[in-house]
């Protein structure tokens, strides 16, 4: 595995094979969602499809809808904002990987879950989150969150990677675009991971 491929799994994709391991979600034939399609949220699909998954990708725009479907395989897309479509799609989930790293409702996403199914929250996000208990107690439903994962995990997802032959899509850069890729990420202009060459960059001594 070329390294520039290696290096944004060790992030984007470890972030989300954890949560489908630890869990018991690895088994072919569940339903899940992937909320948010960014750096974690592209792998998600990517893994939880290799797994044998229908995958829903959930956005608050139609714009990433050809990404999901046609690049990255997945089965549907789903615009929150378009309550017919939410709540046609309600009680029909297994679970939900959010990827989301600022404040949002859990409600709207609680109702999508199956009776037992896991709201796995993954992005970082300092203001409290709210939702009513029944939404949780009447499906028996869990909210719960993952950070990375371990040596062991980190160990296999790789080889599941290179078995399924899984990659990332990056953009390589040098050292000297490096002022240029913050500004980009600020404006949210990757797909969906820069990679930084060090190796072929030339520094100043």
């Amino acid at each position: 595995m070329a390294s520039e491929q290696a290096a944004p799994l060790l992030c984007a994709a470890i972030t989300v094979y954890s949560p489908l391991n630890h869990f018991g979600l690895k088994e072919s034939g569940l339903r899940g969602a992937i909320l948010g399609l960014g750096g974690v949220g592209h792998m998600g699909v990517k893994v939880a499809k290799a797994m044998g998954h229908h995958i829903t990708v959930i956005s608050s725009s139609d714009k990433k809808r050809e990404e999901a479907l046609g690049h990255l395989g997945a089965d549907e897309y789903l615009v929150s904002s378009d309550m017919t479509r939410m709540q046609e799609a309600a009680d029909s989930l297994d679970y939900i990987i959010d990827t989301v790293p600022v404040f949002h409702p859990l409600e709207p996403y609680l109702s999508l879950l199956k009776v037992d199914g896991k709201l796995i929250l993954t992005g970082v996000i300092n203001t409290p989150l709210q939702f009513i208990t029944p939404m949780v107690m009447l499906g028996r439903k869990t909210i719960t969150g993952t950070f990375v994962g371990s040596m062991k995990e980190t160990e296999e997802m790789l080889e599941f990677c290179k078995e399924k032959d899984l990659t990332s899509m990056i953009e390589l850069v040098k050292m000297d675009y490096i002022s240029t890729a913050f500004e980009r990420l600020e404006k949210n202009d990757v797909r969906y991971r820069f990679v930084v060459d060090v190796a072929g960059s030339k520094l100043d001594q």
